[in-house]
């Protein structure tokens, strides 16, 4: 067999590609009623914030209406509203989570 021949009959793979899947924000909206502590508690526990990080995030929802819990892949970004959102209703609160597209 010639070089020319084992040429043709070589098969090439590509690469598959890999896409970076679409990222979800996941907000919290403040409300008059839930505890500025709970919603720290629930940064640090949910969003793996430092106390200082959750502190922060909570005067921002606080006094802009809203604030970033964090920034995850669409199933990661809607199991962290559904956990939220069933721990706050677990403890009486009417905090309130979602998710915007990035």
């Amino acid at each position: 067999m010639s070089r020319t021949e084992r040429r043709r009959n070589t098969v090439l793979e590509r690469e598959p590609r890999v896409q970076e899947p679409r990222m979800y924000r996941v907000v919290l909206l403040n409300d008059d009623y839930t505890p500025m502590d709970y919603v720290v508690h629930v940064l640090e526990q949910y969003f793996l914030k430092t106390h200082a990080e959750a502190v922060e995030v909570m005067l921002h929802i606080h006094e802009r209406g809203k604030g970033l819990g964090g920034t995850y892949p669409y199933d990661m970004a809607e199991t962290k509203v559904a956990l939220v959102t069933a721990d706050a209703q677990q403890h009486q609160h009417p905090l309130r989570c979602i998710m915007e597209k990035e």
